[in-house]
């Protein structure tokens, strides 16, 4: 394939050439030039990495439905029990999953790693639902799931037995969640995690909302057993939001083992406190850092519409980004921040001036969208993309292919 006449990275008018999936020449653009294969007319739109969503619950959507009150109440355990009160009386699963994935790589991602709930309650219905949304999307993108346990390993009786049967029907990747509030038994919980995740061969992702100093001590068991077990490369903590409520000197030291145990963290671009975790400052020590969407339009929030475009403009926004290289560092996260996560074989990200993904040798995971500039593409949130997966057009002007 050749795709004419687009700039990587907002850079120089280019024509990519493309072979076996990926990137094998990046050349000045030539009106003349011959066609190789397929040609495809960049308009001279922006050429960039597609985006890789690391953090979201396909299973819990209600993107496309009416509007509902919120019904929500604090804390994880009540939202729990309001999802679990209200989540059968949407359509399927399965459809709304699907929907959903589709949507999402309608507008840019190609690369997805979704929780699945996983609980005395629903079983594995909702596992079987986001596996059957990856199915119907194979060849577009690649998906991961987690088994997660959402509502805690020990709380309710035959979970780990639940996880241990998704991990062996499809799930990649074993999920926890917050060792002490939730469980009220940290060793226990992680013991559980860790022993599926030796068990399975899987990576662990871990959901972390607890505060200051309970939530350290819960991610310093996380890296005792990183460390002990060899998983470098294979753990993910995600949300972290408090841990940098902590002195300097405790925030300093995880976020230099962190880099140290290749332990990567996954953000949602929350609303920002002065004393959270920067994902620049987590880039600059060599921390992998990926983008997510969450729960989208669910029993536990009204936001999120399926579009990573619209997550990387509020990466930057929360962050108080203004000038250039940081909201295009924003891109660099939301898309190969991320796939180094799914793919520890990957470089991470070296300095916030890092711009991957476009180069030869590269997947030709790629999105063709209209900007000025990268930042003005992330302001402006464009219709105009046109989406490749591995070197196959997948979505064009927001309809999959």
């Amino acid at each position: 394939m050749l795709i004419r006449n687009v700039r990587p990275w907002g850079g120089q008018a280019s024509d990519l050439e493309l072979a076996d999936g990926r990137i094998v020449a990046v050349l000045p653009h030539e009106p003349t030039r011959s066609e190789v294969g397929e040609s495809i007319d960049g308009r001279g739109r922006l050429a960039m990495p597609s985006f890789s969503d690391v953090h979201c619950h396909l299973d819990s959507n209600r993107v496309g439905l009416p509007f509902r009150p919120h019904t929500g109440g604090r804390g994880v355990w009540e939202q729990v029990m309001n999802d679990r009160a209200h989540w059968r009386e949407d359509p399927p699963v399965a459809e709304r999953t699907t929907s959903l994935l589709g949507r999402m790589i309608e507008r840019g991602t190609t690369r997805v790693r979704s929780y699945a709930q996983i609980d005395a309650d629903c079983g594995l219905e909702r596992f079987e639902g986001v596996l059957a949304a990856k199915e119907a999307h194979q060849g577009r993108a690649e998906v991961e799931i987690i088994a997660f346990p959402q509502a805690g390993l020990v709380r309710e009786k035959g979970v780990p037995e639940l996880m241990d049967q998704a991990l062996s029907s499809g799930a990649a990747v074993v999920g926890g969640i917050d060792p002490c509030t939730l469980d009220r038994d940290p060793v226990r919980h992680l013991d559980i995690v860790f022993g599926l995740a030796e068990r399975h061969r899987a990576p662990v992702d871990i959901h972390l909302h607890e505060p200051g100093h309970l939530g350290v001590f819960s991610t310093d068991l996380v890296l005792e057993r990183t460390r002990a077990l060899g998983m470098q490369g294979k753990v993910t903590i995600s949300h972290g939001y408090e841990l940098g409520e902590v002195d300097e000197a405790t925030r300093r030291r995880l976020i230099e083992e962190f880099a140290d145990l290749d332990i990567s963290m996954a953000t949602i671009a929350p609303a920002q406190q002065p004393t959270s975790l920067p994902v620049a400052e987590l880039t600059k020590a060599g921390v992998r850092v990926g983008l997510g969407q969450d729960g989208q339009r669910d029993f536990w929030s009204p936001y999120g519409n399926g579009d990573m475009l619209d997550r990387t403009w509020q990466l930057a926004f929360t962050s108080r980004y203004r000038a250039d290289e940081l909201i295009e560092h924003a891109w660099a996260v939301a898309s190969r921040g991320g796939h180094s996560i799914l793919d520890p074989s990957l470089p991470r990200l070296s300095s916030t001036a890092d711009r991957p993904g476009v180069d030869v040798g590269d997947v030709a995971d790629l999105i063709l969208v209209e900007g000025d500039t990268v930042s003005a593409a992330v302001m402006d949130r464009g219709s105009d993309r046109t989406v490749l997966h591995a070197g196959r057009v997948v979505a064009d002007q927001l309809q999959l292919v």
